[in-house]
């Protein structure tokens, strides 16, 4: 049967929620694996750390003390977009998250360029964690033992200068790439061996957090917390304005309730254990932000915030004039953001699967390993991407584009709910639903996601106009022709 363009563009993929469910591992498919408790640190795993460790330096300068209403902001858009994910995984348990969701309720175009946003987000969300991972290292090895990475061998070679971009040849930040490595040697080992050693590298990491917390509170002192609004500055026009522009950096931290839903065919029980697993580890990430922010800010002047490197150890260095919590601090940091960006990394491979399996990109991204069934070429790739641009790229290129996948990507689920309720209509199986019908709690994450999306940069729109120019030429290129829905009309 012959589409025109306009059927090609808008076909969606059927979903078979009982064959998702109950497939054999091998031939191609992945093994069903997680189950609720492991899924869930992947989720905290991917999401607790970032936002924390590093994006304090980031937001603190444009909103001040009132950077604890950021993250506020940036949970309630993310708890909106969280009830959406979890009805949708709940009637859509497939790898690939929000492009599978995409893909079987607006169409095959839209998808593809939700998996490119996808693919903006998780890669870049990798390199920018793995970047901030050097920081903490180098903080640990010097408490530990005296010894600090040398400068050339731990400073990007393209930064942002007070002339714009500048290049420092010579120059080449080797431990992100090292964490890149290791983390790409585990995911191959397979699915099961990573969930597990994510969910202790996720224990200890909230363990970490509660000792900052509870010492950072000796030296807290309310007048850090006067002016609580920034007053316009050069990070921007402070108030409230400064506030949303911090939630729009913080916000990418939250993409844990995304790769959450990318292993959804690898969950025992997905129709069960992925709305339930998004929902604790949003109540977990939310808890945890809240703590460590308040605390933060009553040990420290906001003016200290910026560019200060493994920020929470210098501030337990400061609160107590020793050297010994921060070196606990850096040694647990070094450990949670392993988790980070493996679990980042993980999202990453499962959604070029996904693409993949429907014939949009080449089948090299779907092939498994027979023993470990782990996508093995995929995961090799996607490593010395993520590796290539943590190790030359200054990480203030990173956060806000991040954001900007982020809450692209959560846009579209919300507009997946209605478009999946009116497409089941009453044949619609029983489990979660989005409280209040499908459109108020939808329509709110959209709402909330476009205020968010407001506060960017100028900058950020340009190069992410860029990369959906990519997508959607590679869509028209190759995509569109080699789509295995397109291939399956052309022989009705």
């Amino acid at each position: 049967m012959n589409l025109t363009l306009g059927q090609k563009l808008i076909r969606t993929k059927p979903t078979d929620r009982g064959a998702e469910h109950t497939h054999a591992p091998g031939a191609g498919r992945l093994g069903r694996s997680i189950g609720l408790f492991p899924l869930t640190m992947i989720g905290v795993g991917a999401t607790i750390g970032t936002g924390i460790f590093f994006t304090m330096v980031e937001a603190v300068p444009k909103a001040g003390p009132s950077v604890i209403l950021s993250f506020m902001m940036a949970a309630i858009t993310a708890g909106l977009t969280a009830l959406c994910y979890a009805e949708l995984s709940f009637r859509i348990p497939a790898a690939g998250s929000s492009y599978s969701f995409a893909y079987a309720t607006v169409g095959e175009f839209a998808a593809f360029i939700m998996a490119f946003c996808l693919l903006l987000e998780y890669g870049l969300a990798a390199s920018a964690t793995a970047i901030g991972w050097s920081d903490y290292l180098n903080n640990f090895l010097s408490n530990a033992i005296g010894w600090k990475i040398p400068e050339a061998l731990r400073s990007p070679m393209i930064v942002s200068g007070a002339h714009g971009v500048e290049l420092r040849a010579g120059h080449i930040n080797l431990p992100p790439i090292l964490l890149v490595v290791l983390c790409g040697a585990l995911l191959i080992r397979g699915t099961r061996e990573s969930a597990t050693a994510n969910a202790i590298m996720v224990l200890i990491k909230l363990a970490i957090l509660v000792f900052f917390v509870a010492i950072a509170f000796w030296g807290f002192d309310i007048d850090n917390f006067h002016p609580f609004f920034n007053g316009p500055s050069s990070h921007g026009p402070g108030g409230l304005v400064g506030v949303t522009a911090a939630a729009g950096t913080v916000f990418f931290s939250f993409i844990g309730l995304d790769t959450v839903a990318t292993a959804g065919e690898e969950v025992r029980d997905p129709t069960r254990n992925v709305p339930k697993a998004i929902l604790a580890a949003l109540v977990i990430v939310t808890v945890f932000y809240m703590l460590v922010a308040v605390a933060a800010i009553g040990a420290q002047p906001a003016s200290m915030f910026e560019g200060q490197e493994a920020g929470l150890s210098v501030i337990l260095q400061n609160v107590t004039g020793k050297a010994w919590p921060a070196l606990v601090l850096s040694a647990g940091a070094v450990i949670s953001v392993f988790s980070v960006t493996l679990v980042t990394i993980y999202g990453q491979t499962r959604i070029l699967y996904a693409i993949s399996r429907d014939g949009l990109i080449p089948k090299t991204f779907q092939k498994v390993h027979p023993r470990t069934l782990a996508p093995v070429s995929n995961t090799i790739i996607v490593c010395i991407i993520v590796g290539v641009v943590a190790g030359l790229v200054d990480s203030s290129f990173l956060w806000d584009m991040v954001s900007m996948g982020t809450l692209t990507a959560f846009m579209v689920v919300s507009i997946a709910v209605p478009v999946m309720r009116k497409k089941e209509g009453v044949s619609a199986a029983k489990g979660f639903r989005v409280p209040f019908g499908p459109y108020l709690v939808p329509g709110l994450s959209i709402a909330a996601c476009l205020y968010l999306m407001y506060g960017l940069s100028i900058t950020t729109y340009r190069v992410f106009a860029i990369w959906m120019t990519v997508a959607v030429l590679t869509y028209f290129i190759y995509g569109i022709r080699n789509s295995r829905l397109n291939k399956v009309s052309a022989a009705v």
